[in-house]
């Protein structure tokens, strides 16, 4: 008779220890149905789930790249309409500076008619605006006297009257053009109280019914000239002229004409005319203390000083010679009379145009930097008017 508890601890291995020869039986079947290098097989093929194909990378990249050219287009879009913006604010600011100083002068424009004036017109009115012209062909001059100050000659007797005047400088000298050429001036001339000074001249009332001499342009011809002295106006340089619009490079202005009854019958309406009198009312050949004037309507180009200094000096002067006068019907495509005379912001529409087709050859980004400007000044009726 076997003894089995002798036998298991001879074994050396008691029952407690031993494994069933059912769990070692698949993993020996593994080892002998797999080499040994197949135990590496699970580390490799995850190095394989887990990394990136050539492919991969260069999907990957071209995203990349996508992504910065997408950035870079948005921030170049964003820096232009910055750029833009900031060139119109300063176009904007010039322009409304110099309108709402026009607005004062306009205002309190002194309107008699025993004074003289010097106006565009088409025609010239005794005896009020005897050496008016048409100033066709580049940008307008304008004198009249104003109830605003001005640079007085003696800090003593200081009437409340100015000779106010209006002009782009024209002077393409050396000794001018880096101070004020293809630039707007404004001349404010203060007079002091009449038979204080010989030296000094105050305002003048015109002396004759046909012919007068003591005009504007007889008196104070530097106020009518737009930029040198010349043979007609002799001197040295008018020191009452200040610099008022430094990137405003063309200036015009014409006239809305109030209508209203017709003294010999019918009823007519308000046009704009490029003469400061209604024409169509019998007996009206003169300014009159603009009794026929409703409005003064000016137009300004201004190009900011960034696109400015792109151009030189002769292609600001091709460019104001592009920008048409008001009225002109002789140019291709212009506006016919009745257009001019019936349609407002025809002119400022002309203007935009010619800037916007570019016949000069400009620069683009000068292009982008001009701006078009129109304003209405109304006029009060006049002071007084003699027969």
């Amino acid at each position: 008779m076997v003894d089995h508890e002798t036998k298991r601890q001879a074994d050396g291995i008691s029952m407690e220890h031993r494994l069933p020869a059912c769990r070692f039986r698949p993993l020996a079947e593994g080892l002998r149905e797999s080499p040994i290098t197949n135990h590496l097989s699970p580390i490799r093929s995850w190095s394989r789930t887990n990394g990136f194909t050539l492919a991969e990378l260069l999907v990957s990249i071209g995203v990349l790249v996508l992504l910065v050219l997408l950035a870079t287009q948005l921030l170049n879009s964003a820096a232009t309409i910055t750029t833009l913006g900031h060139k119109r604010m300063d176009a904007d600011s010039q322009a409304r500076q110099l309108l709402d100083r026009m607005a004062i002068d306009f205002a309190q424009m002194v309107k008699r008619s025993d004074i003289d004036y010097y106006l565009k017109s088409s025609q010239t009115g005794v005896p009020d605006c005897t050496t008016c012209t048409n100033q066709t062909g580049g940008n307008d001059r304008i004198a009249f006297f104003s109830t605003t100050s001005g640079y007085y000659p003696t800090p003593s007797y200081q009437s409340p009257i100015s000779l106010i005047a209006y002009r782009v400088n024209s002077d393409a000298s050396s000794t001018n053009t880096a101070r004020s050429y293809n630039k707007l001036e404004r001349m404010g001339k203060g007079f002091i109280w009449n038979g204080v000074s010989l030296s000094y001249k105050p305002i003048l009332f015109l002396d004759s019914a046909t012919a007068p001499t003591t005009t504007i342009q007889n008196t104070w011809c530097q106020a009518t000239i737009s930029g040198t002295p010349s043979a007609t106006c002799t001197g040295t340089p008018d020191p009452d002229y200040e610099l008022i619009g430094p990137q405003v490079f063309r200036f015009e202005y014409y006239y809305l004409l109030r209508g209203g009854i017709n003294p010999t019958g019918g009823f007519l309406s308000s046009i704009l005319s490029g003469t400061p009198w209604d024409t169509r009312i019998s007996g009206h050949t003169a300014v009159k203390g603009m009794q026929d004037v409703a409005a003064v309507i000016v137009d300004i180009a201004v190009i900011d000083p960034k696109s400015k200094v792109l151009l030189t000096d002769a292609q600001i002067s091709a460019l104001t010679s592009s920008l048409i006068d008001w009225g002109d019907t002789g140019c291709p495509g212009c506006p016919t009379q009745p257009q001019w005379q019936t349609t407002p912001g025809l002119l400022q529409a002309q203007w935009r145009a010619a800037v916007d087709a570019n016949t000069v050859g400009l620069p683009r980004p000068a292009i982008s930097g001009i701006r078009v400007y129109e304003r209405y000044f109304y006029l009060s009726p006049p002071t007084l008017l003699t027969p």
